[in-house]
């Protein structure tokens, strides 16, 4: 108890896990100070006054208390409610909602099949799955905030930093000078971990991008697949075919493409249909028909891509020299037999050596000048002798490379090279005498690091080139199981090759893991039924999958019988948890909360929840109530029975009926029910607007006897007629009781008044009106009738005598024209010969007048008369203002 009460009174500002503080500091958490402790505390106490004191000290108390209740009662609920299933159902919810959103387009192009795409969901889903991803290298779960690196040949995912250290490892191991001479000279590649597909060292990552490669450092974001930019994927498929892919960017490979094209079958007889990008390739199942390489036969196989097999087919075929005839494939025609030629050659002393050849035999090969062996001198004998030795040194250089043969010229192969000379070891520390054709390895063991840089090479006069390390390497790989079973080697070992089963509670399901996250990893998720006998009073237990821990509670209908002798159909309620309250009461806030008390008991089953059909006061409806509670009860409805007016019904709510014989049925108003007392709202006839004069009544209402006030067709005279008349009379009647029997006035098209009596609609167009109809020279007239003319019957055309008349007009016309002609030339002349008179030098004379008279302007004609009246004006006004200012 001292030590809670001195780890409660220290004032660190955090809690420990479990002390249902819920991070409340120390200093706020401590408890008033006993007798006996905290004596300097006590006088100021005593002199702020005692009552403040206890206040606070209680107030603080019962804050602490309902924290510590609202943290145990958190705990209940988190160790005993189902919170952890509702979890991993809204995330498969969630989880759901973004495979559908990635795939959206995909589908879309696929009218919703997704047959396609389980490979790219199962790397979509183990994104998603907590510890699915692992990192080959360091063998760590693959987190959503940390920047990877995916492989584009096996696509597995590894951390950004591990990639980056196993490429950089694996550069230096290549390119080591200890084991190529050509290091720096030489661009090495390095493997995927998983894979061995090989990058450049120029396609090293160094930056961190999502899946599809268009964005740096993609941001967290829990709707969208982990390290996923969010955006359309776009790329290239492979095989490439021209399109892109739709989904949003997604880690493993693209499905294959759901775009439609028109294709034909591989032997192009088909029709091209429409078919998916990636099942363009396709066959009709035809017979192919393409000509074979044979050239006799055609291809028989099925419609089918490539080239075409080898004629099956078998044939009688010679042999290149033609002297054996065979059955063989009619796709190899040309074939050769065992025996030799046998031929003379022209020489006529030997015959043809070759097997079964084509053409001629050819010369002999002993004809012409011919070598001695040596090679330096050269003779013409006949074919049937050999060639002599010529007597000279050999000279050929013997197989070290370095001396040649002394012996005189000989046939056949030169001795081995017996010469001494000095020669050195192969690691260039002794030299020794020796014979030429004998190789010199000294006893000196290498004491060079071998390329592991652990173990020295220790080989016999060794190059400097020394093999790499042949002992294990034995190291403890990252899984902490196993150790390195390759060569002894420098830098980080390999992933553990190795993989281990983790199984669910009943061992079915099995996932497999790489070697060491077996440990960390969850269980997978099995799909076979829990095999548990129930604890209830069911006979079998509710179906649900294999799970560890205890089996969730029974939710089968209880299924006892009742009072009323129905079924409980609530859930089993045999193991209820029921939390006990009371038992203990802390005694203050430095105490450890204990874990609340629950049991499991039988709880009695409820009130019966049966619905029972119980029928409404006013008969209007049967509902279903509860067992418990069913009774006689108003709908709150209308009544709805029908008055004595047989019009409306009862407004009044659901009530009581007396039943009499009249309304035994249910449909007619009983002693309780109201009285009508509305208007009669019957439909009228058709067209009639009035009321009916009575009060609401049963049967039909009395005929209409107002009068109407209408226009007639022509609309200039009123007319009066009954409503019953008018609405009970068909159309003809209708058009005859609106006319006013006068002559229609209106106008025809023509320009000339409707003849017809007053009526409804167009009038008719077939004019009696007699016009007057001339010839095109207005010269002859007749009397027509009006709607022949508009109607292009009758035409008046010019006779002989106007056609002479007009040709008279036309050559007087013609006679005026010409005179006009003649006086315009005249006129012209006159002014030509003007215009010379002028430039002759008659410059002297110019007022004198031209022989063609210019006509003066009015103003030339009259100023002089118009001028001198207003000077008169003038000259009397300014002598009447001098006078006046005078």
């Amino acid at each position: 108890m001292e030590a809670a009460w001195r780890q409660g009174g220290r004032g660190r500002g955090r809690a420990r896990p479990g002390d249902g503080l819920s991070g409340r500091s120390g200093a706020a958490a401590r408890p008033p100070a006993p007798k006996g402790r905290g004596g300097a505390c006590a006088p100021a106490a005593a002199s702020g006054g005692e009552g403040a004191g206890e206040l606070s000290s209680q107030r603080k108390f019962d804050e602490i208390k309902k924290a510590n209740q609202a943290a145990a009662k958190k705990l209940v609920e988190d160790q005993f409610s189902s919170s952890s299933e509702d979890d991993d159902e809204d995330a498969e919810v969630k989880q759901g909602k973004i495979l559908a959103k990635t795939f959206t387009i995909y589908t879309n192009q696929t009218d919703g099949d997704a047959s396609e795409l389980e490979r790219t969901r199962q790397y979509v889903n183990e994104a998603f799955q907590s510890g699915a991803m692992t990192c080959l290298i360091c063998i760590a779960s693959v987190k959503r905030n940390q920047a990877v690196w995916s492989c584009c040949g096996c696509f597995c995912i590894f951390h950004l930093v591990c990639i980056q250290k196993w490429a950089k490892d694996s550069l230096f191991l290549v390119s080591s000078p200890l084991t190529d001479d050509d290091f720096g000279k030489r661009d090495y590649p390095w493997p995927c971990p998983k894979c061995r597909f090989e990058y450049k060292r120029s396609e090293t990552p160094s930056r961190y991008y999502c899946y599809c490669g268009k964005v740096e450092n993609p941001p967290l974001d829990p709707w969208l697949v982990p390290h996923s930019c969010g955006q359309i994927c776009e790329r290239e498929f492979k095989p490439p075919c021209g399109h892109k892919c739709l989904l949003l960017c997604h880690p493993g490979p693209c499905p294959p493409c759901p775009k439609m094209v028109t294709t034909t079958c591989h032997c192009k007889k088909a029709k091209p249909v429409p078919r998916r990008c990636s099942a363009k390739e396709w066959s009709c199942h035809l017979p192919c028909g393409r000509l074979l390489l044979c050239g006799q036969h055609t291809c028989e196989n099925p419609c089918h891509a490539g080239n075409c097999q080898p004629c099956p087919r078998v044939s009688k075929q010679r042999c290149i020299c033609g002297r054996q005839t065979a059955e063989r494939l009619c796709a190899s025609p040309q074939w050769q037999c065992d025996q030799v030629c046998g031929k003379a050659l022209p020489c006529g002393n030997h015959t043809c050596e070759q097997v079964c050849h084509a053409g001629p035999c050819g010369d002999c090969p002993r004809s012409g000048k011919r070598s001695c062996p040596c090679g330096k001198s050269k003779f013409t004998l006949p074919c049937t002798e050999d060639v002599p030795t010529c007597g000279d040194s050999c000279d050929k250089v013997l197989e070290c490379g370095i001396h040649k043969c002394s012996q005189r010229c000989h046939r056949g192969p030169c001795e081995i090279c017996r010469q001494e000379v000095e020669k050195q070891c192969r690691c260039g520390k002794h030299t020794k005498r020796m014979p030429c054709h004998k190789p010199y390895l000294c006893e000196t063991k290498c004491t060079k690091i071998r390329d592991c840089q652990k173990h020295q090479c220790r080989r016999k006069c060794c190059s400097g080139n020394c093999p790499p390390c042949d002992q294990v390497c034995g190291r403890t790989l990252g899984c902490r199981n196993h150790k390195c079973p390759s060569g002894c080697h420098r830098g980080s070992c390999n992933p553990c090759p190795e993989t281990v089963d983790v199984k669910c509670n009943c061992g079915k399901t099995v996932i497999k893991v790489p070697c060491g996250r077996e440990r960390t990893i969850k269980p997978p998720k099995c799909k076979q039924l829990c095999s548990r006998p129930p604890t209830c009073h069911h006979p079998t237990q509710e179906k649900h999958y294999c799970h560890f821990g205890r089996c969730p509670p029974c939710r089968q209908p209880c299924q006892k019988t009742l009072a009323c002798g129905h079924l409980c159909p609530v859930s089993c309620h045999d193991e209820a948890l029921v939390k006990q309250t009371g038992l203990h009461q802390s005694a203050g806030p430095w105490e450890q909360p204990s874990e609340p008390a629950f049991i499991q008991t039988a709880l009695p089953c409820p009130p019966c929840q049966v619905p029972v059909p119980v029928e409404c006061l006013g008969q209007h409806e049967v509902s279903p109530l509860p067992c418990h509670s069913a009774g006689p009860y108003s709908c709150k409805r209308s009544c709805g029975r029908l008055l004595g007016c047989q019009n409306h019904t009862c407004m009044k709510e659901c009530h009581h009926v007396t039943k009499i014989n009249g309304n035994a049925d249910g449909k007619k108003a009983g002693p309780e029910c109201l009285q009508c007392e509305e208007e009669c709202t019957k439909p009228r006839p058709p067209g009639c607007s009035h009321r009916c004069v009575l009060p609401c009544h049963p049967g039909d209402c009395p005929s209409c006897l107002q009068m109407l006030k209408i226009k007639c067709h022509c609309k200039l005279s009123v007319l009066y007629i009954e409503c019953l008349k008018l609405t009970s009379a068909d159309l003809q009647e209708k058009d005859l009781l609106t006319s006013c029997k006068n002559q229609c006035p209106k106008e025809l098209p023509c320009g000339h008044r409707c003849k017809e009596i007053c009526h409804s609609g167009c009038c008719p167009l077939n004019c009696s009106q007699k016009v007057k109809l001339r010839c095109p020279c207005k010269r002859l007239k007749k009397e027509v009738q009006c709607s022949k003319i508009q109607e292009g019957q009758v035409s008046l055309e010019c006779d002989a005598l106007c056609k002479e008349m007009k040709r008279k007009a036309s050559e007087i016309k013609e006679a005026e024209a010409k005179a006009a002609v003649e006086e315009e030339k005249r006129r012209q002349q006159a002014e030509l010969e003007a215009f010379e008179n002028r430039l002759k030098g008659r410059r002297k004379n110019k007022r004198r007048k031209d022989e063609v008279e210019i006509e003066q302007s009015s103003w030339q004609k009259y100023k002089n008369l118009i001028m001198l009246p207003v000077f008169g004006v003038a000259v009397v006004m300014i002598a009447w203002l001098m006078v006046y200012n005078d």
